[in-house]
């Protein structure tokens, strides 16, 4: 499992780099934030394809302690490997977030000033959440191969379908409290976040877990 455990880790930090430094980036080269945001989601996506892909046969691939509770609640992970999941996961995310501000010559240790409150948030964070697990059940039942390429695809998308820009990830939404830049998120608004996304989870699992096996 140790091999899972580095897999779930290294997959997370690469993510929040490819977050939080194409964020950098953006803001660096344009002041357009519709721009910034289309920069933003594509280098996300082009990275989830990427770790999914590459990391997925060795542990899953979940990089989400959302998702690890969904197969959590499905009998697919046992409690405590999915409680070293999330830990890795939140601590891969953190660091990625340090890794992405050295490679801008940032202070490591940031906190974010911007705000993320709001029912059209919350509700976009659900819907997202609920989005992205349809996407990996959906497609673990049609086309296990393609869950790469179909979650990338999402999460590009959701970027600018939901008002939220579709953290849909409790690890994402704490590592990017670590940033003071275009991804952040202030830590008070944070824990809504990851409330939500867990609650969609809880209630999402069950749901898609029925759909798609009576397919």
């Amino acid at each position: 499992m140790i091999r899972n455990y580095v897999a779930e880790m290294l997959g997370t930090g690469l993510l929040l780099i490819s977050v939080v430094a194409s964020g950098i980036m953006a803001e660096t080269l344009t002041h357009d934030v519709g721009l910034a945001l289309l920069a933003n989601a594509l280098a996300t996506g082009a990275m989830l394809f990427v770790i999914i892909t590459c990391l997925g046969p060795i542990s899953g691939a979940h990089f989400n302690p959302a998702v690890t509770l969904a197969f959590l609640l499905r009998g697919e992970i046992g409690g405590g490997a999915a409680a070293i999941y999330m830990v890795c996961q939140i601590v891969g995310g953190i660091f990625g977030v340090f890794a992405a501000h050295a490679m801008f010559d940032q202070s490591l240790l940031q906190q974010s000033t911007t705000e993320r409150a709001s029912l059209g948030l919350w509700v976009s964070e659900a819907i997202a959440t609920f989005g992205l697990l349809f996407v990996i059940f959906g497609g673990l039942r049609a086309r296990p191969e393609a869950v790469p390429a179909l979650v990338a695809f999402y999460i590009t998308g959701a970027y600018w379908f939901t008002s939220s820009t579709s953290f849909a990830n409790p690890a994402v939404t704490i590592a990017r409290t670590f940033t003071d830049t275009f991804s952040g998120i202030f830590p008070g608004h944070a824990p809504a976040f990851i409330a939500v996304q867990l609650i969609a989870t809880v209630i999402a699992t069950p749901i898609l877990t029925r759909l798609f096996n009576d397919a």
